[in-house]
């Protein structure tokens, strides 16, 4: 196969497993650690009156949902890509902070979730993903 059409269906896919992944944790999240006591999580206006009500255990399934979300992308582009492995994983990565930074803009969280999630949920996992794709055995 022509290494740019490889290139561009694997970045197709690998976005599309990403975002279902990240998708899928947000949707369970709920059945996992419950919302607090009177939110409203299935919109952005409930979401934003009542971000303030969520304690530090309610952040930890967005963390994993945009860490494997952004690691399983990464992972599938390095598996899927003709060429340039490593640029393309981060390609990835790139994509979801950016996302990640919207929200970021868009919802006021605490500080601390911002800098960690920003920090370590998107470039470290483009680059683990990377890593454990294209190892020697």
């Amino acid at each position: 196969m022509n290494p740019i059409i490889k290139n561009i269906l694997g970045t197709i896919a690998a976005l599309f497993a990403g975002g279902a992944v990240n998708m899928a944790i947000i949707t369970i999240s709920g059945s996992i650690i419950p919302p607090p006591e009177g939110a409203d999580v299935t919109t952005m206006e409930g979401l934003k009156a009542s971000i303030h009500l969520f304690e530090a255990r309610h952040f930890i399934m967005p963390f994993l949902a945009h860490a494997m979300g952004t690691f399983v992308g990464a992972l599938i582009i390095s598996i899927l890509a003709a060429n340039n492995k490593l640029k393309f994983a981060i390609g990835i990565a790139t994509f979801n902070f950016l996302g990640g930074l919207i929200m970021v803009l868009s919802l006021d969280a605490p500080l601390w979730f911002e800098i960690t999630d920003l920090l370590f949920a998107y470039l470290p996992m483009g680059f683990l993903a990377n890593k454990l794709a294209t190892r020697k055995n």
